[in-house]
């Protein structure tokens, strides 16, 4: 995947789309307007400017009308470029933000809030789970294909809600994955081993549970399909299950105790917490 590489070419730099019905785009607007009276302040044209910090003339304008992110280290090159003494290169923060899509900001936001979790996944490792190769392999793999950047800001906006493993207080985290998801080659081998490597790190967490549900089990709640719950210090909650309530978010409480019922089930039938980190050290050993 690209990181940004410098270019001179006409419209085919890389750069992060901009959907104009997202509320973060006046944002971006504004970022690039910032940047237009930086650069004219500075008596460049958008080719002289472009050819001075390495990119095509087509990518800074698009930039500049607000159609593109630009990425930090365009940011940070045209701060030096410029002379701006850090102004320019501040505006990373809110443009890294701007990079994650809309679906992925408002989960991470929920996520940032909720005092535990509760998931169980059927298909692959989930996402909170999961490492930066498993992910890029998982995008990879979609179907329409994705473009190497949409791969790229996927992955990104994955691994930035990683940070829910660093939050102070901790909230509680509990995840039953299916044996399968231990056993998929996704991303091939090597790939796989990291990713169990990354499972084995994660449980030792003292406020995190990894259980597997394997296959013989003769039981099973949880055979409709995955389910996420999120649990807020207010006594609310949000979730969603692919198989109940045709598969939308619901945050009614009668509803969310179906799913805490069913997910209670599939804890109990799944392996209990120690007897998981042995199989999955197992797998890994066959792996």
């Amino acid at each position: 995947m690209g990181d940004g590489a410098e270019v001179t070419g006409g419209a085919d730099e890389p750069g992060w789309d901009v959907d104009p019905s997202d509320e973060i785009a006046p944002v971006v607007e504004m970022a690039g307007a910032q940047l237009k009276v930086w650069r004219e302040g500075a008596g460049l044209g958008a080719a002289d400017f472009g050819k001075l910090i390495g990119y095509g003339e087509d990518l800074v304008r698009k930039i500049e009308r607000g159609a593109r992110i630009p990425r930090p280290e365009y940011l940070e090159k045209a701060d030096r470029a410029l002379d701006a003494g850090g102004k320019i290169a501040a505006m990373g923060k809110p443009m890294a933000e701007a990079r994650y899509p809309k679906k992925v900001r408002e989960l991470a936001k929920l996520e940032a809030r909720a005092v535990e979790l509760l998931i169980y996944s059927n298909h692959n490792i989930h996402g909170l789970l999961q490492t930066k190769d498993y992910a890029e392999a998982l995008f990879g793999m979609r179907r329409p294909a994705y473009s190497p950047d949409q791969v790229e800001r996927g992955v990104i906006a994955r691994l930035a809600r990683h940070s829910v493993f660093r939050r102070t207080p901790a909230p509680e985290l509990s995840f039953v994955q299916e044996e399968v998801t231990l056993r998929r080659p996704i991303g091939g081998r090597m790939v796989l081993r990291g990713q169990l490597e990354h499972l084995l790190e994660v449980a030792q967490l003292r406020n995190v549970t990894v259980q597997v549900m394997p296959t013989h089990s003769e039981e099973h709640a949880g055979i409709e399909g995955g389910i996420e719950m999120l649990k807020f210090l207010d006594g609310t909650g949000v979730g969603r299950s692919d198989g109940a309530f045709t598969g939308r978010p619901v945050s009614d409480p009668k509803l969310l105790r179906i799913l805490e019922l069913r997910y209670g089930i599939i804890r109990a039938q799944a392996l209990n917490a120690s007897k998981s980190l042995a199989f999955i050290e197992q797998v890994l050993g066959e792996t």
